[in-house]
């Protein structure tokens, strides 16, 4: 059987930069250990599959390891493919996932997503994280991931956490921010825990993001960079109960997988 697969780099407007996903349609789901054993192959932190049957294209996401509920940059990459490869003509399109339905919308090179709201709630350090992040937190806040906030953005790009030690900590993943020098605020995203070291671009992090500097900042409309090696570019808006996030997209491989 072949399947095609497209590789998008999402939250850039220039190529090897950004945040890679591969992206394949299908006709009908694939056994769930044959969409896991794709994955892996394709090593890259995450792999969408989509299903357009009629109605409203149902979407999943996995990393190499394992099926997450949530991930914004692929989510992205697949409306990029469909409005560049699958002949797609309408301004927005919506996928059916774990998280619900998600909406994406088309403007000239921008497409932004709205998710869910996911503020983070204040808590206690859990115990020798900051020895596990060789840095000291100004605050810890607690959603799906843990939210580390330390005290400038240069201290963000420096950072090399303990990645080993951060993969005991009961959480999808560590994010680690601060105030931004030239934006409103920077970021990096550890997830050892779904098999991912450190994750270029991850637009599901700024559920929790976006909600706190919002406040911080006395803002609703904020830039942010991911400071990740390859690095990537958000834009951002606090709504009422949900998150806006935006982002450019292209296009590196267009082809074909044996199964």
């Amino acid at each position: 059987m072949k399947i095609p697969i497209y590789q998008i780099d999402a939250f850039t407007g220039k190529r090897f930069h950004g945040n890679p996903a591969a992206v394949c349609p299908l006709n009908e789901w694939l056994p769930d250990a044959t969409l896991q054993d794709i994955a892996a192959e394709n090593n890259l932190a995450e792999t969408a599959f989509v299903v357009a049957k009629g109605g409203v294209p149902e979407l999943r996401w996995f990393t190499p390891e394992l099926e997450v509920d949530l991930c914004g940059h692929a989510t992205l990459a697949t409306a990029f493919v469909f409005k560049e490869y699958l002949n797609y003509a309408r301004d927005e399109i919506s996928f059916r996932t774990k998280s619900g339905i998600l909406k994406v919308e088309y403007a000239g090179d921008m497409l932004s997503m709205v998710f869910p709201r996911k503020p983070g709630e204040l808590c206690a350090a859990p115990d020798n994280l900051a020895d596990a992040l060789k840095v000291q937190p100004r605050e810890v806040l607690k959603a799906a991931d843990l939210m580390v906030v330390i005290s400038t953005e240069d201290e963000v790009r420096r950072l090399k956490p303990d990645i080993n030690k951060l993969k005991s900590y009961d959480f999808r993943g560590i994010i680690v921010t601060a105030k931004g020098n030239d934006v409103d605020f920077v970021s990096r995203f550890f997830a050892p825990r779904v098999g991912i070291a450190e994750d270029p671009v991850t637009g599901s992090s700024h559920v929790t993001l976006v909600p706190y500097w919002a406040q911080r900042l006395r803002k609703n409309n904020l830039t942010a960079l991911q400071v990740s090696k390859r690095g990537g570019e958000l834009f951002c808006e606090d709504m009422q109960d949900k998150v806006k996030i935006a982002g450019r997209a292209v296009s590196y491989l267009a082809g074909e997988i044996d199964v």
